[in-house]
């Protein structure tokens, strides 16, 4: 008991509550939290009741304290830890307009909404950088393009959470997702690589299929990859994710599939350059494995690089990830297959609109998977703790709308607010079938055009509204329903109609009242290390040698 009391004292969770409440009210505290501890086995499903105490303490709060019990092994003690992020769309912030039908999008002409979106590029920047001196683990944002409804924008996360990590040492920054299917695979597999250099390795890649044919046949068209045919558009998505994994780990590579040679077997290149330095020893490749030697061809173009039958038969990508022997990937899942597929691959899970049943569901299916492939990971890290494992860094997050209710602003005011900013990005989600996700495991899926009611969202708390205590509990509900180990939860503040201070408001207050509750409840909060280069103060030192710090 007095080893528990000890290790809870200084513990991350008691020092970032200690800054708020006072040393001696979260000494008492933890006091009846080690007794908690103690005194329960296995998982506490229930809320735990407090015994009564004689002398005066602050209350520990009405958020339900699902711990798991502490055993005690030699001097290890097992605590439940969180980690949080922020998970950015981009809806617009101009005011909402409905249609005679009821249809409900952003007022705005052409002009109006190209402004906005210029603020919205700006606005994620900010509230990435935002994130991480608020504490966040996570800064996730979409990649969505063509929108003058208003729902959701942005066109390029690599890009915007470049500008991020220029500016912050410890978030990790993460696509939910990146459309790869809309891509060559080598250009997005420098850009990742690039971001996560810049960032000290903190990239957590997200890939996707698409499903908006708006966007999908625009920049998917001239790769073949198309929404049209689904199984058409899988084969390119596989393919695409092997040929980027190659870009990544492999020093030289050829790639012949159905839709990519990489290099084209045509390519000449007879550079002296090439030549001479394939031909040292110890570059990792020989000449032969890389260029595939010719005769002169002095009609095969205007130079001599083109005047021979030489070709290249491997081509270098750089530059690779700090990370090795490349980042985590994950990816945004909701049907069997490409839960299985995902846990297969040892991709991580995303969801984010599931009900906590479904979600609950799903979580079973991707660990069963992950179970049959062997655990199938790219750092060999072994079976994980249900839902998360934060030691492992290893599972699936779950992700909800949330909105708090601020002190000094009308509470219906910002509830009706709230209902008809998500009734603006389900008018433009809702069309393409995603209202079958909010059903519960054991109801059929709702009809693929039906008009979803914010007020099911909130009943079905995908969205969360309240004060700092509700949503706190309304997101431990979820963890324990869903199995989560620890925990791994990611907040979407950005909603229609509202601006960017409102929503920066929503994430330091969320932080300040709502991070610390969580951290209570979950015996504590993962710390990111600083990591990577300090751009603000690296021209007043001398060009680094070694290159940017990292942890994998």
């Amino acid at each position: 008991m007095e080893q528990l009391r000890k290790h809870l004292l200084s513990s991350r969770a008691y020092s970032l509550c200690n800054t708020t409440h006072g040393a001696q009210s979260i000494a008492s505290e933890i006091e009846i939290c080690a007794e908690i501890f103690i005194g329960q086995g296995g998982f506490a499903c229930e809320p735990i009741t407090h015994p009564p105490v004689a002398q005066p303490r602050r209350e520990i709060g009405r958020v339900d304290l699902y711990l798991r019990s502490c055993t005690e092994a030699g001097n290890h003690i097992h605590l439940l830890l969180k980690e949080i992020g922020v998970f950015h769309n981009g809806a617009s912030e101009l005011p909402i307009a409905r249609s005679a039908n009821g249809i409900v999008f952003n007022r705005g002409n052409p002009a109006e909404v190209h402004e906005s979106s210029q603020r919205t590029v700006v606005n994620q920047v900010r509230q990435g950088i935002l994130a991480d001196r608020l504490g966040f683990n996570y800064f996730f944002m979409a990649e969505h393009h063509f929108q003058p409804e208003g729902a959701e924008f942005s066109p390029n996360p690599l890009l915007a959470e470049t500008a991020v990590a220029s500016r912050t040492r410890q978030i990790r920054l993460g696509q939910a997702v990146n459309i790869i299917a809309w891509w060559h695979p080598v250009r997005i597999a420098e850009q990742a690589a690039m971001l996560d250099v810049i960032s000290g390795g903190r990239l957590e890649f997200g890939i996707g299929r698409g499903y908006q044919p708006r966007e999908a046949e625009v920049f998917g068209w001239p790769f073949g990859s198309t929404i049209q045919d689904q199984e058409y558009n899988r084969a390119y998505f596989d393919e695409a994710y092997q040929i980027i994994i190659k870009a990544w780990t492999e020093p030289s590579f050829l790639h012949q599939g159905q839709f990519f040679t990489i290099p084209p077997i045509y390519t000449r290149w007879n550079h002296r350059q090439t030549i001479a330095y394939f031909s040292q020893p110890d570059v990792g490749r020989r000449l032969e494995e890389v260029l595939k030697i010719g005769g002169p061809d002095p009609y095969g173009g205007s130079n001599p690089v083109l005047q021979s039958a030489t070709t290249l038969k491997e081509i270098s990508v750089f530059p690779q990830p700090l990370q090795k022997p490349y980042p985590q990937v994950w990816q945004p899942l909701t049907t069997s297959r490409s839960l299985q597929w995902a846990a297969q691959h040892g991709v991580h899970g995303y969801f984010i609109v599931e009900p906590n049943s479904r979600l609950k569901k799903n979580i079973e299916i991707y660990y069963e998977a992950g179970e049959k492939a062997g655990w199938l990971d790219r750092l060999n890290r072994g079976q994980p703790k249900p839902g998360w494992d934060a030691e492992k860094h290893r599972g699936v997050v779950t992700c909800r709308y949330i909105h708090l209710a601020l002190p000094g602003k009308d509470k219906d005011r910002e509830l009706k607010r709230y209902k008809e900013g998500m009734e603006l990005q389900w008018d433009y989600y809702g069309p393409f079938g995603f209202g079958a996700v909010l059903a519960e495991a054991d109801e059929a899926p709702l009809p693929l055009d039906a008009k979803v009611d914010p007020n099911l969202l909130l009943k079905r708390e995908v969205a969360l509204f309240g004060t700092p205590a509700d949503v706190a509990e309304a997101i431990m509900r979820t963890k324990n329903q869903c199995g989560y180990d620890d925990l791994m939860f990611h907040a979407w503040f950005e909603k229609g109609g509202f601006s960017g201070a409102e929503v920066e408001d929503q994430m330091q207050y969320f932080a300040e009242e709502v991070t610390p509750l969580l951290s209570r409840a979950c015996g504590g909060k993962v710390q990111n290390p600083e990591v990577g280069i300090d751009f603000a103060s690296a021209l007043d030192s001398p060009a680094t040698k070694g290159g940017p710090s990292q942890k994998a």
